[in-house]
């Protein structure tokens, strides 16, 4: 037994570390699970509050049976009375006693359980409050969580493609660079083109003028 006892003990540690860590890596999915148990706890109290309630309505009906038993055997038993039968009075101021005190026993019954019907009234309230309150703590965490998240991606993106944009500075630079060089071959060639133009063009002015000289 005692090597049992260990096994098990072992063995319960063990889950609830890996519970722990569960619960780190994902504390909203604990929060669910802790709320989905909060519900059952509200929905129990939700059941004893009517089963109270029922029986707030059972012990009224008894009670006021009662008191209408107790007043019905009074009448009788002055009746009895008045007509001299002492037997029949025995008999019905026997049981208008013991209405009457039952009455009395379930007047103080119906009070005790309106009181507990109050208190599990306003506990029900407050425990639905607190199950509001939480889940609405839960939207805030889980909203809180999602923009975590989608600031973590955003930035592992920018971190992965931190690499990638040092080399496409590097291409865009050597990119520069040919397309400076390209743009000076280009203004050259045509700068070029343009002197051969405008010489070949003088050339021909100072022949025509040679000519209308010697003529």
């Amino acid at each position: 037994m005692g090597l049992f006892n260990r096994i098990k003990n072992t063995i319960a540690a063990d889950l609830h570390e890996v519970l722990d860590e569960k619960e780190k890596k994902n504390p909203i999915s604990s929060l669910n699970q802790y709320l989905r148990q909060c519900e059952l706890e509200v929905e129990k109290v939700r059941k004893l509050v009517e089963r109270q309630y029922r029986l707030k309505d059972e012990f009224t009906k008894e009670f006021d049976e009662s008191k209408h038993l107790a007043e019905k055997r009074k009448q009788q038993a002055e009746i009895a009375t008045r007509a001299g039968e002492e037997e029949l009075y025995q008999f019905a101021y026997k049981e208008q006693l013991q209405y009457e005190e039952r009455a009395e026993r379930l007047k103080v019954t119906l009070t005790e359980a309106t009181k507990h019907l109050v208190e599990l009234e306003t506990r029900y309230e407050e425990m639905k409050h607190k199950l509001k309150d939480m889940q609405l703590k839960r939207m805030e965490l889980m909203g809180r969580e999602n923009i975590a998240r989608a600031n973590y991606r955003m930035s592992q993106v920018f971190e992965s493609e931190k690499g990638h944009m040092n080399q496409s500075s590097l291409s865009f630079n050597e990119m520069e660079r040919y397309l400076d060089r390209l743009e000076e071959q280009v203004n050259s060639s045509y700068y070029r083109s343009t002197i051969d133009a405008r010489i070949a063009h003088l050339e021909k002015e100072m022949k025509k003028e040679e000519s209308n000289t010697l003529l």
